[in-house]
């Protein structure tokens, strides 16, 4: 037979052991709710720091080349200092007209020494309108600043325009557009500028419509080279034509945007 004692000691430890379990449950579940609260307190707290910094923006500002009409009278002075070189033919025809006077003089011996050394400069002032125009030659230049161009390169979707000054106008905004898109504004931000930042640019547009030949100057070299790589980004277009010809076309683009502190 079993000892009452001993079962009756039996059962008291078990109750006590079940009251232990279940304090040590109630306990675990209160710990879980309070971390759980202490842990969105603190998801509230980063979110409503991220909401209130203020981040640096940069707004890139691309100045349109286009330019008015009295541009285009600039270019025309370089044609202008050729007409010297047309200076050499005279002294060819020079010799030519000494030889037709000394046949004339028969009758009068002394007027005939008198007369070659005034007669020469009025014979070669008469004939030089004559030679400048003879010599005169129409020159196909092989590139053309693009305010100058007869018939500007036709920019992807500048199709339909009809005046040139449309399709200048077109193109410019095309190119526009693409370096404001194209171009890294947060890199001045990493090289650690401020204030107005100024790349200047030059390119070609050759023969054949691709770009090339590119120049560029400005604040910092990484600013150069991410110029250089958006206008590699220009799309192939119908070259320029001058006199009914493919000729190349420069292009300036200055690009200006400020950098806000």
């Amino acid at each position: 037979m079993s000892n009452p004692k001993k079962t009756h000691e039996s059962i008291r430890q078990n109750g006590q052991i079940v009251k232990k379990s279940q304090k040590q449950d109630v306990n675990l579940r209160k710990n879980s709710s309070l971390y759980f609260q202490i842990g969105l307190i603190v998801c509230l707290l980063a979110a409503y720091g991220l909401l209130e910094m203020k981040f640096e923006t940069t707004i890139p500002k691309v100045v349109d080349v286009y330019l008015p009409d009295e541009s285009f009278m600039v270019d025309a002075v370089v044609f202008k200092p050729e007409v010297a070189m047309k200076e050499e033919p005279v002294k060819h025809e020079t010799s030519d007209p000494i030889q037709e006077f000394v046949e004339v003089p028969n009758t009068a011996p002394d007027i005939f020494i008198d007369t070659p050394d005034k007669p020469t400069p009025s014979i070669a002032q008469t004939f030089n309108p004559g030679i400048i125009t003879l010599v005169k030659k129409p020159v196909d230049p092989e590139n053309v600043r693009f305010e100058a161009i007869e018939n500007v390169p036709i920019y992807p979707g500048c199709e339909n325009k009809k005046t040139n000054d449309e399709k200048r106008k077109c193109m410019s905004d095309k190119i526009t557009q693409l370096i404001q898109k194209k171009f890294n504004t947060n890199l001045s931000s990493e090289l650690g500028l401020s204030g107005k930042q100024v790349i200047r640019t030059q390119f070609k547009i050759d023969k054949t419509g691709r770009v090339n030949d590119i120049q560029v100057r400005g604040t910092h070299s990484q600013l150069e080279k991410e110029a250089e790589r958006v206008i590699n980004i220009i799309p192939e277009m119908t070259p320029g034509k001058q006199r009914d010809k493919n000729v190349g076309v420069i292009y300036t683009l200055p690009i200006i945007f400020q950098v806000q502190d």
